[in-house]
């Protein structure tokens, strides 16, 4: 608890939550689509609490929650899932310098938390392991403040999306988590005007032009979408007047 604390009152585990933070919202975003799933599939309330606390593993849970409803073997399931998760088998190869240090069960830990975005987020910040034993401190600490947060997000989302669920009509389907999934990440990349017009006008788009055949109305709020920002990615800027000439009313 001694060692925990020190790591939670470290500079670097601020750090690393507040950039996980930044991507926090499409994470979590997934895990309300994947807590919604995991009860539509029809699996029962303790085998959904349970999957969405104990499984940190986003796309084998996605992989595996329609196995699970369509009654396959136990040995399909888990093969899947593992054939999804083969990727972190490398990231593990090269996160081992970093955590030979610790103690099984924190490397153990460390292995349980780490996601695709926490490793990378983790190397780019830290590319090299650290010899000194006030850096190894550091990456120790950010390590956590980021794995942390990716944590929390995933699976409190899941846990939403799973008290949700049952509020949602079965007519609604896999798709209605779709789109709250697609929602969360969208608002998460909306960092700039730009980018929040563009969105205006898409959906503005897709919503007028619902009744073209073959979902052609997704193409053309794409399109309008991309034209009215080019335009106005062109506009010039209007600089504001120097002080003298707004002041004294002298000609520009």
């Amino acid at each position: 608890m001694r060692a925990l604390r020190e790591l939670i009152r470290h500079p670097e585990f601020r750090i690393g939550a507040s950039d996980m933070a930044s991507v926090a919202p499409g994470i979590a975003a997934w895990g309300l689509m994947t807590g919604v799933a995991m009860v539509k599939s029809g699996m029962s309330l303790i085998e959904v609490l349970l999957m969405g606390v104990l499984v940190f593993a986003g796309s084998s849970q996605l992989a595996a929650v329609p196995l699970i409803a369509a009654g396959a073997p136990m040995w399909v399931i888990l093969a899947t899932a593992f054939c999804v998760n083969l990727r972190f088998m490398v990231f593990s190869a090269h996160l081992r310098p970093y955590v030979m240090h610790q103690s099984l069960w924190r490397r153990m830990a460390s292995g349980y938390v780490m996601a695709d975005l926490s490793y990378v987020l983790f190397t780019r910040r830290f590319p090299h392991p650290a010899t000194d034993p006030v850096v190894i401190k550091a990456q120790d600490a950010y390590w956590a403040g980021n794995c942390a947060t990716g944590w929390f997000s995933w699976v409190g989302a899941s846990l939403l999306g799973i008290a949700l669920a049952n509020f949602i009509p079965l007519s609604w389907g896999l798709g209605f988590a779709g789109i709250l999934a697609l929602l969360g990440i969208m608002c998460s990349l909306a960092s700039t005007r730009l980018r929040v017009v563009s969105g205006g006008i898409a959906g503005a788009a897709a919503v007028a032009t619902f009744a073209l055949p073959f979902k052609l109305n997704i193409l053309f709020a794409i399109a309008a979408a991309v034209a009215a920002c080019l335009m106005l990615d062109k506009l010039p800027v209007t600089k504001p007047l120097p002080a003298k000439a707004a002041g004294t009313g002298d000609p520009v």
